[in-house]
């Protein structure tokens, strides 16, 4: 009977759902408690223990990949990103990757149409301060006089776009991949350089891949191309954003504000200055936030996952 480290901190709330399906699949399960994600040395309790994996954004590194072959078979990945799974020593030991592309589209556009338009409108900063006992019409803007910089304009950077159009804002686009004419006809978005779009962003959206390419993309010399009125949003990943460098431009009044769903280190350390700002916007990874994308890849992971081991199912591919 093959045996499955259950270890998707979304879906383990929710696994008396879905026991039963893998069971009924001739499946056993390993549920180790999760917080955040399971590190390498936790991984590595298992090695050899398991055939396939369900999992969030669990380190399986080259080491752990290879403690866990030739047993391991598949490793389905809860979400889109798979930049904690090293794709290299997985397709060294004939170790399948799933995941659902595309699965939070449109939570995550949502969440930076918000903090946009949180920063230019300044709500939460005059509900402070009206609860404070202050009586102060703090100056905002409309995001129709803002240009907006969004840097990887895949799925999730064509939806900013067009939601970003929809208030009248100007976009700026680069992405290391050259993007569909009928797009960029569509959206009026215009692709240029990093540099330029940096020096000229009102707002600078993060969407891209966290890959070799894109780590600390955002560090202490792009970052002085910046407008000190600028306001960097990142929901992409943590690492594409280098945050000691962010710190020291926000509190050298270089930048304006930021708002974070991610981090470099997950959970934010306590001690970190970020949580004692009051021009940052700060969340725990949760702009994926949305109970029908997190219902599709539920049963998409579950699908990816018998897939990886050759088993017949009935469940169907739902990407959107």
């Amino acid at each position: 009977m093959p045996t499955i480290l259950f270890t998707a901190p979304y879906m383990i709330p929710f696994l008396d759902r879905f026991r039963p399906v893998l069971e009924g699949y001739g499946l056993q399960l390993i549920v180790p408690p999760v917080r955040e994600r399971m590190e390498e040395a936790d991984l590595l309790q298992y090695a050899g223990q398991f055939d396939g994996a369900i999992c969030g954004d669990d380190r399986y590194t080259a080491r752990v990949i290879q403690a866990c072959a030739p047993r391991l078979k598949v490793i389905s990945k809860w979400g889109t990103g798979v930049d904690s799974i090293d794709a290299e020593a997985c397709s060294r030991y004939g170790i399948k990757i799933g995941r659902t592309p595309n699965a939070f589209t449109t939570a995550v556009a949502d969440t930076t149409l918000g903090y946009m338009l949180a920063f230019a409108r300044r709500q939460p900063w005059m509900d402070a301060a009206m609860k404070r006992g202050e009586w102060n019409k703090i100056p905002g803007k409309t995001l129709s006089e803002c240009t907006l910089g969004v840097i990887g304009v895949g799925a999730i950077g064509k939806a900013v776009t067009r939601r970003a159009r929809a208030f009248g804002m100007r976009v700026l686009g680069n992405d290391i991949v050259e993007i569909d004419h009928v797009f960029i006809t569509e959206t009026g978005i215009e692709m240029t350089a990093l540099g330029n779009l940096l020096q000229r962003a009102d707002f600078i959206s993060l969407h891209c891949d966290l890959n070799p390419t894109s780590y600390h993309l955002i560090n202490a010399k792009t970052l002085q191309l910046v407008k000190p009125e600028a306001v960097l949003i990142n929901t992409a990943r943590g690492p594409v954003v280098d945050e000691t460098a962010l710190i020291e431009a926000l509190q050298a009044k270089r930048l304006a504000g930021a708002a974070l769903d991610v981090f470099e280190l997950e959970p934010l350390p306590g001690n970190s200055p970020l949580l004692k700002m009051d021009n940052v916007l700060l969340a725990p990874h949760n702009a994926n936030s949305s109970p029908a994308a997190w219902e599709r890849v539920h049963w998409n992971t579950i699908r990816n996952l018998l897939d990886g081991l050759g088993i017949e199912h009935n469940l169907l591919k739902v990407d959107r």
